[in-house]
């Protein structure tokens, strides 16, 4: 069967069963990993552990608040640890765990289709866009 077809089927199953948004595991986790800052500090961590100031050198342009806010959620959601070191300031360590571990997989799968088809979406977004001003 064809990724088409499966998919096809797999939301009409889900449609049949009384299909909830609210409640969908996708949307659920593709709320998060679709977030502006998730994947880069999911892919910054797969090398290792990394302290927070680090993390926030690694990811361009996200505030101080936004990056403690996406690792407070990434581990509400059991994608990474926290590790406090008891220095003066404290010191603070994020690492994934083996959920976080588990989600590289696909990503790379994602990163790759995006680096490949980059040019091809921009493209398309020209097109689009001069379409759109001529109208």
């Amino acid at each position: 069967m064809d990724v088409r077809s499966k998919l096809a089927d797999r939301f009409e199953d889900w449609s049949r069963e009384g299909f909830d948004g609210t409640n969908c595991p996708v949307r659920q986790v593709l709320d998060r990993l679709g977030d502006k800052w998730t994947t880069l500090i999911l892919i910054a961590l797969a090398a290792g552990p990394r302290r927070f100031s680090a993390l926030g050198r690694l990811v361009p342009d996200i505030s101080k608040r936004m990056l403690t806010q996406t690792l407070r959620d990434l581990e509400r959601d059991g994608m990474l640890s926290r590790r406090v070191f008891p220095t003066k300031p404290p010191s603070v360590e994020y690492e994934l765990t083996e959920l976080g571990r588990s989600a590289l997989a696909p990503l790379s799968t994602l990163l790759d289709w995006a680096e490949a088809r980059f040019p091809e979406i921009q493209a398309a977004r020209a097109r689009h866009d001069k379409a759109a001003q001529a109208d």
